[in-house]
């Protein structure tokens, strides 16, 4: 039985567990709280989907990185949006201040 099924994920949900995965500042207990799966659960989900090189580098991207692990992470970091990421603010997108 694959991850998917056994966490009756639909195809829109696992599009969205790879996506999280892939992204630095997202960690894994975001994952958790969202879709259920364990740090283990999207390992295993991950290698399920992915073609074997793929998910070496992303298995390597990934290993003891301390943005996705929310116990290795600045206690400053309190959110998963980067501060870099562009505010929309009603029809327009304001630009970029540093």
């Amino acid at each position: 039985m694959s991850i998917a099924e056994k966490f009756e994920l639909d195809e829109r949900q696992q599009d969205r567990v790879i996506a999280m995965a892939w992204e630095d500042r997202t960690p894994f207990e975001a994952i958790e709280y969202q879709f259920g799966l364990a740090e283990k659960d999207v390992i295993k989900f991950m290698q399920e989907q992915m073609h074997p090189r793929n998910w070496r580098k992303w298995r390597a991207r990934v290993q003891g990185r301390k943005t996705k692990h929310a116990k290795l992470r600045d206690n400053e970091i309190s959110r998963f949006k980067s501060t870099a990421q562009r505010q929309i603010t009603g029809n327009r997108i304001s630009k970029k201040k540093y």
